[in-house]
């Protein structure tokens, strides 16, 4: 089975935190903020409407008509920044079902990607959208079916604001996509590593290294983000297949990414670092294989389908 024919597939169109860094120095890993697909059994799920999104869009406008299940974590910009820029969205015809939580305040996802899209923030209203969009809102405990036998299960993350992570289930085929999220000081966080239980594939943030996140002079407790040494332990005791480092810092350049995911798989060996055009499949025969497309350049990926 080739990746273009896989039946379960990840594919990474922005993996980067906080801010959109292009650059000489991300070239290799990317530099838009979070969006990934996933293409389940007949089902295209999209997780997370950041910069990303927009070289997304450019690849499904080859085949329209697209109908796609969208899920936003949570609402800070760089999650939601890249929708306005997300062609199939304006093209009658196409069909989305947008899922999200409430914020704490009670907004609804409607609401605040509709509130981004109002003078004097952009030039045109939500309401242009020509494509048939229906929004959800989502509820922790409840799984939500999405025909084929695809289920998605939220989960509750550490993050100031709240956010929810996202199990993807088939059958016994798992990938779990949970940013952001911070770690709890003194033990793993349960609902977390419940989320990502025995999953093939767990995509975690993993913004700041231990260091960074305990530092004296400028720390970064609270700010709602992990590290990878605090990823590799939830992998472990979630009895995770593969380990996905994701959400980068911005202040991470591709080399200081690549001397994180040496000393990651040193750890955890199947640990992967998250990039723009990386593609792993989950299959019952091989759940290990993956594919690093041909153009990786941030900002300019095209994933085969």
């Amino acid at each position: 089975m080739s990746i273009i024919d896989s039946q379960f597939s990840i594919h990474f169109w922005g993996v980067r935190g906080s801010i959109a860094t292009p650059g000489i120095s991300t070239v290799r890993y990317g530099g838009n903020t979070p969006c990934v697909e996933m293409r389940c059994h007949g089902k295209r799920l999209i997780f997370d409407g950041g910069t990303g999104m927009r070289s997304l869009g450019h690849d499904l406008m080859r085949y329209v008509p697209v109908e796609s299940d969208i899920f936003f974590t949570h609402t800070h910009w760089d999650h939601i920044q890249g929708f306005p820029f997300f062609t199939p969205a304006f093209i009658q015809g196409n069909k989305f079902n947008i899922y999200g939580r409430q914020t704490p305040s009670g907004a609804t996802i409607q609401e605040i990607l509709e509130g981004q899209m109002l003078h004097p923030n952009f030039p045109v209203p939500l309401r242009v959208m020509a494509a048939s969009m229906q929004f959800h809102n989502v509820k922790l405990g409840e799984p939500i079916e999405l025909g084929n036998g695809v289920i998605v299960e939220p989960g509750a993350l550490n993050h100031p604001g709240e956010a929810t992570g996202y199990r993807v289930s088939w059958g016994s085929q798992v990938a779990v996509y949970a940013t952001d999220t911070e770690h709890f000081p003194d033990r793993l966080d349960p609902n977390l590593v419940y989320l990502a239980r025995n999953a093939d594939v767990l995509i975690l943030d993993c913004t700041y290294t231990d260091d960074e996140y305990w530092s004296e002079k400028s720390p970064k407790i609270g700010w709602g983000h992990s590290t990878w040494q605090e990823a590799v332990k939830v992998a472990e005791a979630a009895n995770v297949k593969k380990l996905a480092i994701f959400h980068h810092d911005p202040c991470h350049d591709d080399d200081m990414l690549d001397a994180i995911g040496e000393q990651a798989k040193e750890r955890f060996p199947n640990a992967v670092m998250a990039k723009e055009g990386m593609s792993l499949e989950i299959s019952a025969g091989d759940r290990d294989r993956e594919a690093v497309l041909s153009s990786s350049r941030a900002g300019a990926v095209d994933l085969t389908h």
